[in-house]
């Protein structure tokens, strides 16, 4: 008889959440099928090598109180809200199968009347008289001794909210057409408006028991359950770390300009771990002097918001007539880079 255990998530952290998927890969018995179901807060999460600068909206997400998570895993940018249900199978390697997962996941939806159906590798699909939509994407990690895989379900997300907080290059953008994510994607909200993410962990809880025969152990997580287990403490710890956040970041530069009333302003900032490692300022302003200050006040420094502030407060004990003009110069460079 197959081991089963069930982790349910109590929290809505999403550095807990996240660092629960990294603890199950990393170091829970692979001899075991394990599910874990989870949502998060309002979240950005980047791949492990992406750069948080060229990929989000940072600026708004602070203002709206939108957290930034970063997986050790590739791939590329994804919003949660508390509209996903996150899910996540760990198998030994040797019994893994992704057809099994998706047959768990479509049996236990089927019980809430949503008629699903697997498409291609990734996708779970609906279908429409205008064509399928999807409502789940997956993922895949594996090593020597176990598989991972884990995706989110659609459950009544604001499917705007991704464009809100991201931002893609062009080429990305190009790349992916036009079309919009609303023709394209379906909440199950719009096919049984009583589905939540309660009724969703109760169905699929039961599916995966159902599957396998056998009656699981759930174990409910907390950020109190950190006390009790070390080595996700200490993950935990890790994903909401600046170091891990901001300063895993590779080198790169970031150019921005803007006419002002103290003048046109031309910056061109060279970041290298998070800190500012060189930077140019071309501009027509009058005042030269406070242009050399700016650049000594900011090299070497966090290139954050807090360190345009902290920079912006000493040119105002020093050029007390242009309070203004460095009002608003410090505004608007906090909007381009603010963390």
């Amino acid at each position: 008889m197959e081991k089963l255990k069930i982790f349910l998530s109590e929290s809505l952290n999403p550095y807990l959440n996240i660092g629960t998927e990294e603890w199950l890969f990393d170091h829970l018995d692979p001899d075991q099928q394990v599910l874990f179901l989870w949502r998060n807060d309002s979240t950005v999460v980047i791949g492990r090598n992406q750069n948080p600068w060229s990929e989000c909206h940072l600026a708004r997400m602070k203002e709206e109180g939108v957290h930034l998570a970063r997986r050790r895993s590739g791939g590329g940018a994804v919003f949660h809200d508390l509209g996903n249900t996150c899910f996540t199978f760990l198998s030994p390697k040797e019994s893994y199968s992704r057809a099994n997962n998706v047959r768990i996941l479509l049996d236990g939806l089927k019980t809430l009347g949503v008629e699903g159906e697997a498409s291609g590798r990734n996708d779970l699909l609906i279908p429409f008289a205008d064509g399928p939509r999807k409502f789940s994407g997956s993922a895949y990690r594996e090593k020597k001794d176990r598989a991972f895989h884990h995706g989110t379900l659609l459950l009544n997300t604001d499917l705007s909210r991704l464009s809100h907080y991201l931002t893609p290059s062009p080429k990305k953008l190009q790349a992916k057409g036009k079309e919009s994510v609303r023709s394209r994607v379906v909440n199950l909200n719009e096919i049984n408006p009583e589905i939540s993410h309660e009724r969703i962990v109760t169905a699929l809880s039961r599916s995966f028991e159902s599957f396998y025969g056998a009656r699981a152990e759930i174990t409910p997580l907390s950020l109190e359950s950190l006390n009790g287990i070390p080595r996700l403490k200490a993950t935990y710890e890790e994903l909401q770390s600046w170091d891990w956040l901001y300063g895993h970041t590779l080198e790169f530069t970031h150019e921005m300009d803007e006419y002002l009333s103290l003048g046109f302003f031309h910056f061109q900032f060279r970041v290298e771990e998070a800190l500012i490692k060189d930077m140019r300022i071309f501009t027509d302003s009058l005042h030269p002097p406070l242009i050399d200050e700016l650049r000594e006040l900011l090299l070497e420094r966090p290139y954050t918001g807090a360190s345009v502030h902290q920079a912006l407060r000493r040119l105002r004990e020093t050029h007390a007539d242009l309070q203004t003009g460095l009002d608003e110069l410090e505004a608007w460079l906090r909007r381009q880079i603010e963390v």
